[in-house]
């Protein structure tokens, strides 16, 4: 099935809708350390807590003007939907935990690498999870990248952690979402409602605590902890809205946008320093993505 044929009988508006929706989406996640950076002077654990407060505010909303709470009620009421969107909001936390604190600690260029692998992390557990089978090309892939990791492994093994906890992470949520039964929005709110209670938990102990930041920081960083909720949501959304008129091949594409922003910004903005080992490792993970690319784009044009 093409473009045109997923993008609403042919409308062309419709596929550049769901291409800028999607570039959207991405290029906000891009330039994500931007925002985090605004706010290192907070802990990445208090970070995390108001994405989720201000993201179930938001999607409550949302989901009230959309007149889908009873949809919600209903995933809740599902015992296998509640135990998997539980697992996805583990590991969505874990990544969101951790790409936050290697904003903020200078290793940008170690969270971008994540997100690159993170397509060939999707394949392997889409084999070993799913059973679905891979062309010769996709193991190709799959081994030069692993021959990235291993130099890596022996010339940046400080930060490699980060990197492949974030693609692991963000990879499992991926192939979960994939099986679990409710749609985006609402899995999304299912998620972040999961979480609510000890988000709101852990605030509630730091204001107790008087370890609290929001309200006693500049009112600078209190509307960025604020806005954490919208940034957490928006891009999310136009994913979503932006998979469903798109070809999986084209996203597959589309979806480098955003660690490539992460990586130029670490080098050129913040001046991180690209190790020899980076300097091995990336072309081959690069070499690695641009097969694995081709070959979608192959097996989409010819399905047979």
């Amino acid at each position: 099935m093409n473009d045109r044929a997923r993008g609403g009988g042919g409308v062309g508006g419709s596929l550049r809708g769901g291409l800028f929706q999607a570039l959207g989406a991405y290029c906000i996640w891009g330039f994500l350390p931007l925002f985090f950076y605004l706010l290192r002077s907070v802990s990445p654990w208090e970070v995390v807590a108001h994405r989720i407060v201000w993201s179930a505010a938001i999607l409550l909303i949302l989901l009230g003007a959309r007149r889908q709470l009873p949809d919600l009620r209903a995933g809740f009421a599902d015992p296998r939907a509640l135990v998997m969107m539980t697992a996805t909001a583990l590991l969505i936390a874990v990544n969101w935990l951790i790409y936050i604190w290697a904003v903020t600690n200078g290793h940008v260029i170690a969270a971008s690498l994540g997100y690159f692998l993170n397509p060939l992390v999707n394949v392997l557990l889409g084999f070993g999870l799913l059973g679905e089978r891979l062309s010769r090309v996709q193991w190709l892939s799959v081994a030069i990248a692993a021959a990235g990791v291993a130099v890596l492994a022996a010339g940046a093994l400080g930060t490699l952690w980060i990197s492949l906890s974030l693609a692991l992470s963000f990879g499992g949520y991926g192939v979960i979402r994939k099986m679990a039964k409710p749609g985006p929005l609402i899995g999304l709110t299912m998620e972040v409602l999961i979480l609510l209670l000890p988000a709101a938990a852990l605030l509630a102990w730091w204001y107790r605590a008087g370890m609290l930041q929001f309200g006693a920081a500049p009112i600078d960083v209190n509307l960025l902890l604020i806005a954490g909720g919208p940034i957490t949501a928006v891009p999310l959304l136009l994913f979503a809205a932006a998979a469903r008129k798109l070809r999986y091949a084209t996203m597959g594409i589309v979806q480098y946008v955003g660690p490539t922003i992460q990586f130029l910004l670490g080098l050129f903005l913040f001046r991180e320093p690209l190790t020899a080992a980076h300097i091995v490792a990336f072309p081959l993970i690069w070499g690695a993505l641009l097969l694995y690319s081709l070959d979608a784009l192959r097996q989409a044009r010819n399905p047979d």
